[in-house]
């Protein structure tokens, strides 16, 4: 079923709702000590490995004059640990309900994604000084197209075929970490 998902996620028809359900289905139905320890063996065998320096010294070097956030699709739970592993403290993404130390099966919100994701991001922005039109945005997804076509600089890493062509169309830069 995973496989349907990441399939639709990058055709750029993805139900995000029957995406996030499936997610929290192993959460809500576990204890928070047990998610704690599989959340950290993942970060550890997973994630470490696969983090590559050249993204690590990009963003090392973008914090130097800039602010940096991460906004992702991907829920809170997952991603705060690799927003920490890059040392950026600002977490934009899908938050999963938790009540009395256990997933609920909810989400908070709008979901981080496609049009949610650039809801999410201008309120972040709004609320903390800033404006799209002066910000840098770096993407890998076409889903993230709405995101991308309001912000001063748009820049695809490893981005998926639809997201190259779109790259192409509007004169975006294009790196690769891989």
């Amino acid at each position: 079923r995973s496989e349907q998902f990441y399939d639709n996620y990058y055709q750029g028809s993805l139900d995000i709702d029957g995406f996030l359900n499936f997610c929290l289905e192993p959460l809500k139905d576990n204890a928070m000590d047990f998610l704690l320890e599989l959340r950290e063996e993942f970060i550890e065998k997973k994630i470490k490995p696969i983090v590559l320096s050249d993204a690590l010294t990009r963003v090392k070097e973008e914090m130097v004059n800039n602010k940096v956030i991460i906004a992702t699709a991907t829920n809170n739970f997952v991603t705060k640990p690799i927003a920490d592993l890059f040392g950026i403290a600002d977490l934009i993404s899908t938050e999963f309900e938790i009540a009395d130390n256990k997933f609920t099966g909810r989400v908070l919100g709008l979901p981080c994604f496609r049009e949610g994701k650039l809801k999410k991001v201008t309120e972040w922005i709004k609320l903390n000084g800033y404006t799209l039109t002066e910000t840098r945005f770096y993407s890998d997804s076409f889903n993230d197209l709405p995101l991308l076509e309001k912000v001063r600089e748009a820049i695809v890493v490893d981005g998926d075929d639809k997201l190259l062509e779109e790259a192409k169309k509007n004169g975006w830069s294009c790196l690769s970490f891989r």
